[in-house]
């Protein structure tokens, strides 16, 4: 069974700080993303993962997969996906969208 690894909002913090390459990914319905969604996200909503992932990620790719808080499990079940899928380097930045706002930082639209 693979292990999902949960990453706090200082790990994607330090990754956009030190130019890291990733891949941030919110797992919502369009709806949710246009509404708001952390800066540089792409929408993959889960529902569509197993479609549309092998077209915008790469096996290769460093992902992080994120939702609306911790109370919203669709991150967590994307990276299980994910993981299923060979896109081995994938964490959940489970505080999602919630942690993200409640930090001060602003969602982009």
């Amino acid at each position: 069974m693979t292990k999902v690894r949960f990453i706090p909002i200082e790990s994607v913090l330090e990754m956009q700080e030190n130019g890291e390459s990733f891949k941030l990914v919110e797992v919502l319905k369009e709806q949710s993303y246009r509404e708001g969604h952390i800066p540089g996200a792409i929408n993959i909503p889960a529902d569509k993962l197993k479609d549309e992932a092998p077209k915008q990620l790469k096996k290769t790719d460093k992902i992080v997969v994120y939702c609306a808080s911790y109370q919203c499990h669709a991150s967590t079940n994307a990276a299980k996906e994910l993981f299923e899928m060979g896109f081995n380097n994938t964490v959940d930045f489970k505080g999602g969208k919630k942690t993200w706002v409640d930090a001060g930082f602003e969602l982009e639209k």
